[in-house]
């Protein structure tokens, strides 16, 4: 059976891989970290754990050594991403790994208005550049999750501020994600691959927000925002240049339809259908009243 590494493991979208692929039997399941202390429950399980330090040239060298296929999750380290993903990249073809599954984001985009969209422009650039045998980009949609973060201020004000105006997003549970990248990991599959991994429909802000107030009780109304007037609020509130760039560029995004298409990815690799916005709040009831 084949030797299997996902880096950033001990992240939520990581760790979850691992565990799939350990529940799986699905091969060796190395978990790479930076901080091995941070995955000692995953050791626990079953898997090989291994110092994976991106800004560490020597640990990419040591920590590759018998992989074959890799599960290339990329950083928070939004700044120097892009360098790190690419000497990742490099390792991989020079360890002789035959396929790196890479988890991207809808419509990458060489940009300077956008770290997030510029990082994984140039990340799956690499790849296309790279002598790797085969590699797997899943642009993975906006995770459902992200609607909870923003929810903790809306509720408190009754507002939900965006720039996305009418349009529709297909958001997708992190679960869904973890579960592709699994499974596109321990395939047999060694081509060269781009997919767009979605929910089952898009939504737009006006139903999150209707659909977050039956859940939570509390009324809370979508506020289509100018994208300057948007991002003027979160440095206001704190939020960092770059971060609010990126996440303006986002909505801007989403605006512009990117963000709106739907496919089969998640069905083609688990066999079950993706969990809706719907659903995924109803299952989040609990900590979305609490935050009200």
């Amino acid at each position: 059976m084949s030797t299997l590494l996902v880096t950033g493991a001990s992240g939520h979208l990581g760790r979850r891989v691992v565990e799939i692929l350990l529940e799986g039997k699905a091969g060796k399941v190395i978990a790479g970290t930076r901080d091995p202390a941070k995955v000692a429950d995953l050791a626990a399980k079953g898997a090989v754990v291994r110092v994976i330090d991106f800004d560490r040239p020597e640990t990419l060298a040591e920590g590759l050594k018998g992989v074959d296929r890799l599960v290339l999750v990329s950083t928070d380290a939004l700044k120097t991403r892009t360098e790190q993903q690419r000497r990742l990249v490099a390792a991989a073809a020079k360890a002789g790994v035959k396929h790196v599954v890479y988890t991207s984001a809808p419509m990458p985009l060489p940009t300077a208005k956008s770290l997030v969209a510029d990082s994984h422009y140039w990340t799956e650039q690499a790849l296309a550049a790279s002598t790797l045998p085969g590699w797997t980009v899943l642009r993975n949609n906006i995770y459902a999750e992200i609607i909870l973060v923003v929810l903790v201020n809306a509720l408190k004000s009754g507002q939900l501020y965006t720039a996305t105006g009418k349009a529709g997003r297909n958001y997708v549970t992190r679960e869904d994600c973890a579960a592709v990248a699994a499974a596109a990991l321990a395939s047999d599959f060694d081509g060269k691959r781009i997919l767009d991994v979605t929910g089952p429909a898009p939504v737009t802000l006006d139903d999150v927000a209707r659909l977050a107030s039956t859940v939570a009780g509390k009324t809370v109304t979508h506020v289509p925002l100018p994208p300057d007037a948007l991002r003027q609020g979160m440095v206001a509130a704190g939020l960092p240049d770059f971060y609010a760039d990126a996440l303006v560029a986002f909505d801007v995004d989403a605006a512009e339809g990117y963000h709106a298409i739907t496919t089969p990815a998640v069905r083609d690799f688990t066999g079950r259908e993706p969990t809706s916005v719907k659903a995924f709040l109803e299952a989040s009831k609990d900590a979305i009243r609490a935050m009200g």
